[in-house]
């Protein structure tokens, strides 16, 4: 059979409890007479869509393979579990929610992500995902184009590691990247996707789009830590002109080495009495860098310099440490390109409240592939591989089923180059169990 390496997505839901929680959670979608079980279905869905596939018919690549996958839901029975789960987005993603909680608690207690003593990062961005029909809630984007533009939260597992798609809301294409009330809503379903003792020591990580006022107020009132990209208003221009030249300091690259061509500069002190309505504590800095060979000139540009702007109130620490971490936000744009190549690059229902199901799939889908990363290869550089490669190396191996004594053993050919790793990942999971 092939697709044998999903074996380890089916554990790691025995071992988290998703497989379990989804059941309980959606049991009052189940119909009285029903053979399948909605959260069996959910679970499948997910899978399938971290198998690759991209549509509601792909189902069939597990319903094919009843030794692994067990009893899978015909397309009719899965279309009518999508249209009754539809018809009430809001409660039904609530519940799907629930159960995600519950599974990343456990995940979280068997092997953390984060060090105890660390701060833990969520980062917002949102992001355009075309449509090319007319689907519900599909308008023009302010690129030009046609679909979506989500809104989404991620917390970031660092260099070593993947990360977790904590929340996302679907919207039109015409939604504005820097709406506070959804900002505020996606940020407030992030948390709530967190272990509670995780919860008090959020640092909220953002671009520009996050940069407003109502936003960081509301973060200053949950009593985290921000670091968010804002724009050259005219009291930020005034304080760039007042700041004198000695005030620059080299910035540091990734690994901490200076940053050829690259300086940092905190403006608090020069910004002027116009600006206002901002949350205490808050300090602006200013990055500057010549532009690369062939990038594109902005009017922006300060006399051949490339400026950025953010915001933070976290107290002391050096410029450029703090810079450092906030450009590193730039890992966010790789977890949604992997998300875009989970199920996310089309939303394949015509009705918007569907839509906002299979993006619901496609984060869970993302993150049981993070979190069989976590548990099955912790140490390995598979932890960080994106779900093209993971598919290619381990999850699309072909295996045979063979039954003795009284056991069922799935054997993989010993020629495949990534067989042992996918027995070690398996032995792991098992100790976890």
């Amino acid at each position: 059979m092939s697709s044998s390496g999903a074996s380890v997505l089916l554990t790691t839901a025995q071992v988290s409890g998703l497989a379990q929680e989804l059941s309980r959670q959606l049991a009052p979608w189940r119909a009285a007479r029903s053979v399948h079980d909605p959260g069996k279905t959910v679970l499948d869905l997910a899978v399938m869509i971290a198998l690759g596939g991209d549509c509601l018919a792909d189902a069939a690549l597990l319903r094919g393979q009843p030794e692994l996958f067990g009893a899978v839901a015909s397309d009719p029975t899965i279309s009518r579990l999508i249209e009754v789960l539809g018809s009430d987005p809001i409660t039904a993603i609530a519940a799907i929610r629930r159960a995600r909680a519950a599974a990343r608690d456990r995940v979280w207690q068997r092997r953390c992500p984060v060090a105890a003593d660390e701060t833990v990062i969520i980062d917002m961005d949102a992001t355009l995902i075309g449509s090319h029909s007319d689907k519900e809630g599909a308008t023009p984007n302010f690129k030009r184009g046609f679909g979506f533009h989500p809104m989404m939260a991620f917390v970031d597992h660092g260099a070593e590691g993947t990360g977790e798609p904590l929340a996302a809301m679907l919207r039109p294409g015409r939604a504005n990247a820097s709406d506070a009330a959804d900002q505020i809503a996606v940020l407030d379903a992030a948390l709530a996707q967190l272990p509670e003792d995780v919860r008090s020591r959020v640092l909220v990580r953002g671009d520009t789009g996050s940069g407003v006022k109502e936003f960081l107020w509301h973060i200053h009132h949950l009593g985290l830590s921000y670091s968010v990209g804002v724009y050259g208003r005219q009291p930020v221009l005034d304080a760039l002109q007042a700041l004198p030249r000695q005030a620059w300091r080299a910035a540091l690259d990734a690994d901490g080495c200076p940053r050829e061509g690259a300086q940092v500069a905190e403006l608090t002190r020069w910004l002027p009495d116009t600006f206002v309505g901002w949350p205490p504590g808050m300090r602006v800095i200013a990055r500057r860098e010549r532009p690369h060979p062939g990038a594109q000139l902005r009017i922006t540009d300060d006399h051949g310099w490339r400026i950025t702007l953010f915001a933070t109130n976290t107290a002391g620490g050096r410029l450029a440490d703090l810079e450092v971490r906030h450009r590193l936000r730039a890992r966010a744009e790789d977890r949604i390109r992997a998300l875009k190549d989970t199920g996310l690059t089309n939303l394949p229902l015509q009705a918007f409240g569907k839509n906002e199901i299979w993006l619901e799939l496609a984060a869970l889908a993302y993150e049981l592939l993070t979190w069989t990363q976590l548990l099955a290869w912790p140490d390995h550089p598979a932890r960080s591989w994106e779900p093209k490669r993971l598919r290619l190396r381990l999850l699309s191996v072909a295996a045979r089923i063979i039954t003795t004594g009284r056991r069922r053993i799935l054997r993989i050919s010993r020629g495949w180059p990534w067989s042992e790793l996918l027995v070690t990942g398996q032995r792991n999971l098992a100790a976890l169990n």
